[in-house]
């Protein structure tokens, strides 16, 4: 099912996470970026996602935890070629004492379109027990700080409405 429009002016305001010129390799037989890299891209649009929250390599090297991706799903909505120049914006839209779910949209700023979405869930992790594990407080604090704003902005996030945290 297409998600409901969104404009870019309002994705671009969220703050840009991530923008990579998008290599000749990542294209495919077809002429445009095959499927693999969008998932790719949208990972490592996660890092700086992650940092923002208190989550970088070091804190999760320092206390033995980490994050698993739970579910996530990805709607393809434009071309993307070789050359392109995209753009990944984050949204938070919900957290468990465990989870968060949120969003990412891909812009292709050379063509001026929303290339796709991305939908996910994903848990803060002990890698000593590999199972899931409640945020600390001073995650939990940047989380819900970062959620509140995005819980006040006008318009309504497209989620596929499968999934929740």
């Amino acid at each position: 099912m297409k998600p409901h429009p969104v404009a870019l002016d309002d994705i671009t305001a969220l703050g840009s996470a991530y923008r990579l010129v998008i290599p000749p390799e990542y294209e495919d037989e077809n002429g445009h970026m095959n499927m693999r890299w969008y998932l790719a891209i949208f990972d490592d649009a996660g890092y700086p996602l992650a940092a923002s929250l208190g989550l970088t390599p070091e804190f999760h090297t320092r206390h033995g935890t980490g994050g698993f991706d739970l579910e996530h799903h990805i709607h393809y909505l434009s071309e993307v070629v070789a050359g392109d120049t995209v753009a990944v914006y984050t949204r938070l839209l919900d957290r468990s004492a465990k989870r968060i779910h949120y969003m990412m949209f891909m812009v292709n700023e050379t063509r001026g379109t929303l290339a796709a979405i991305f939908e996910c869930v994903n848990s803060f992790a002990d890698l000593h027990a590999r199972r899931t594990a409640p945020y600390p407080d001073e995650i939990a604090r940047r989380i819900d700080t970062l959620l509140a704003r995005h819980r006040q902005l006008k318009w309504e996030a497209p989620v596929c409405g499968v999934m929740s945290s």
